[in-house]
């Protein structure tokens, strides 16, 4: 019995540590883009308390940085909802698939745990694993990221802080930059993504220029926008249910 026991430890054990080494490759990938968060929430003028805070009770990436920019430019409560529910509408149905796959022991509090973890790249490498996933794995898989868009968050708010204020305003670049870096790769190898994209930004300048839509504030901007890109892009660049097919051929 003591020998039975002593594995089931030894394996408890390495599931966290096993997830912890799954996780760490991204929660260094993850730092510098929480460090540009932290710079831009900071010289937007949170104090960095807040732009920490935001990191800690959201790992939304891409919604923290909407959030953030529209509470920056005093935007109502109803855009700033609107805006970061259609951006991180995508983690439902990450949970919803990855639920499928968590170990029928874990507890309800503990999904919900799991749930706050869930990102992009999280999901991804959860979804590589094989068999059922047990709740330390998770556990030690959505700890190393937190931890490290945390820390970078707290690292870029601090060092704008502590730079001249005619410096730390125009940090507000590294925004731009990071999301061109993100955007144009993926546009130069898909041609339904590059329309998309061009498609999306059309519909922003046509809203944002255009006299009559100029009423139209930034978040509902974003909203209209990805709702006529995302739309249009879904009918005419429908994805192949290629399993299907392959079922059918047998």
């Amino acid at each position: 019995m003591a020998n039975i026991n002593s594995l089931v430890v030894i394996h408890v054990k390495n599931d966290f540590k096993y997830g912890i080494k799954r996780g760490l490759p991204i929660a260094i990938g993850y730092l510098p883009v929480s460090f540009t968060f932290g710079l831009m929430a900071v010289s937007g003028g949170l104090p960095v308390w807040m732009a920490v805070f935001i990191s800690v009770s959201n790992l939304t990436s891409a919604g923290q940085f909407a959030g953030t920019n529209l509470i920056i430019h005093g935007a109502g409560l109803l855009e700033i909802t609107l805006t970061t529910f259609i951006i991180n509408i995508r983690y439902m149905l990450m949970s919803l698939s990855l639920s499928q796959r968590i170990d029928r022991k874990v507890s309800l509090p503990q999904r919900f745990l799991i749930g706050f973890g869930i990102t992009d790249e999280t999901f991804s490498v959860a979804s590589l694993e094989q068999g059922s996933l047990s709740f330390l794995y998770l556990l030690g898989l959505m700890l190393s990221p937190f931890l490290g868009w945390s820390f970078g968050t707290a690292l870029g708010a601090l060092v704008c802080a502590g730079l001249p204020e005619t410096i730390s305003s125009s940090m507000g670049i590294a925004l731009y930059s990071m999301f061109i870096a993100i955007i144009l790769p993926p546009s130069k190898k898909s041609k339904p993504i590059c329309f998309i994209l061009l498609l999306t930004v059309a519909v922003v300048c046509i809203l944002r220029y255009i006299p009559i839509f100029q009423q139209i504030s930034s978040g509902f901007r974003v909203i209209i926008a990805t709702f006529i890109g995302a739309g249009i892009g879904a009918l005419l660049f429908p994805i192949k249910d290629t399993k299907h097919k392959e079922a059918d051929c047998k």
